[in-house]
């Protein structure tokens, strides 16, 4: 047996989110029936992140033991081959017996993209917030400046979630051009929030994202986020953001 490593790259928008469920198609769930099919019995897949429905991946890590003879490089080509075209292993290698993607993580960094005009591109449509209206992004990167740090996120929990504290420590919150080498045309601009933290509650980010619009739209003041944290009230907060525009982007080890 020996524990392997995975980089994995996925469009959500059609899952129901990473962990296997009941019904539906799961992110793991498709993985670990391909890596099953390879081993010859069942697999067991930990991924770093647990992503919501219609949430996408640049960068999920996940881990597995397996007994498989195929060298990591035929396992991944074996792999990529029995998994559908919206899921991409991009990097798989034997690691050490004791990792865990999820138990082994110290951070990971998350991306929400925005598309800023009064037309999105059809092409991009299931990868972003569309907002036409115009962003005050520096009164939105003043207000994010108050999420670093250790704080009760419980004013930006999604409901039904069972968690033993609601106190996260967020490393650096800020908002930039996203990651993306298309250039767009006149009439509209990329804008991303990046949120990066040891810990993420359920629908956390998206919570956030919305909140930190309604900032850029007018309809709250930049200073805002310390009374809402202050508040650990949900219904306080703004939206929560469509999952489409959600990236997991990397997890830090």
């Amino acid at each position: 047996m020996r524990t392997i490593r995975l980089l994995i790259q996925y469009d959500g928008t059609d899952f129901v989110g990473w962990q296997r469920q009941a019904s539906g198609t799961s992110i793991q769930g498709v993985i670990e029936d391909a890596l099953s099919k390879i081993e010859g019995g069942a697999v067991t897949l930990h991924g770093a992140g647990r992503t919501d429905a219609g949430v996408h991946a640049a960068g999920q890590v996940a881990s597995a033991r397996l007994a498989t003879p195929l060298d990591d490089e035929t396992l991944a080509q074996a792999l990529n081959a029995n998994l559908p075209p919206t899921v991409r292993v991009f990097d798989l290698v034997t690691v050490a017996d004791d990792f865990h993607a999820r138990f082994r993580a110290r951070s990971k960094t998350y991306e929400y993209r925005i598309w800023n005009g009064a037309a999105v591109p059809p092409f991009i449509r299931q990868f972003v917030w569309h907002v036409p209206q115009s962003l005050a992004v520096d009164l939105m990167q003043r207000a994010a400046d108050a999420l670093v740090g250790e704080h009760d996120f419980a004013a930006f929990q999604g409901t039904g979630s069972t968690v033993h504290t609601t106190v996260r420590t967020v490393i650096s919150a800020r908002w930039n051009t996203p990651s993306v080498s298309w250039v767009p045309p006149s009439g509209g601009r990329w804008v991303a929030f990046e949120m990066r933290g040891e810990g993420f509650l359920r629908h956390m980010v998206r919570a956030v994202t919305g909140t930190l619009v309604e900032i850029g739209l007018g309809r709250r003041s930049a200073d805002d986020v310390t009374r809402l944290l202050a508040s650990r009230d949900r219904s306080q907060a703004g939206r929560t953001a469509p999952a489409c525009g959600l990236f997991l982007m990397s997890v830090e080890y």
